[in-house]
């Protein structure tokens, strides 16, 4: 299974930016960080240096400040969409995103799901309740 140390996803998200900004080729799942870094202007300055990154790694920061963090948990939740696990992630998803006719407010949406069905399995000491997940995805996609 792969499990990325914190300063592998920092170099990760950093050399994805670099390789979109020169226009180089690059892996998918690194067009993919691309396309969710593409949509946070405000993280480039930090991402255009990966050594000074890497450094910052002590800091305690939330997944809103932490861009690393909010980017990964993009890329999460787009894997979970493209294979369905847990099975009604997508149709959950895609009920939102059309619900808020944005995909990008969707999944800020999805990560607060997602951070609670986390933070709910460590409470507990119990496996993610992906079913409960689901459920606030979609009740978030039904309502006002």
């Amino acid at each position: 299974m792969f499990n990325p140390s914190q300063s592998d996803v920092r170099r990760f998200f950093c050399e994805a930016y670099r390789k979109q900004i020169a226009a180089q080729p690059m892996e998918a799942i690194e067009t993919l960080a691309g396309q969710w870094i593409a949509e946070h202007p405000e993280y480039h300055l930090e991402l255009a240096d990966a050594e000074a990154a890497i450094a910052r790694m002590g800091e305690a920061r939330d997944a809103t400040s932490n861009p690393f963090l909010h980017l990964s948990m993009h890329l999460s939740i787009s894997e979970q969409c493209s294979i369905d696990q847990p099975p009604g992630i997508r149709q959950a998803v895609e009920l939102l995103a059309a619900r808020r006719a944005d995909l990008h407010a969707a999944h800020h949406e999805v990560m607060e799901c997602l951070g609670r069905m986390l933070w709910e399995s460590q409470r507990s000491g119990r496996p993610p309740d992906a079913q409960a997940y689901i459920e606030q995805v979609r009740q978030r996609a039904t309502r006002d």
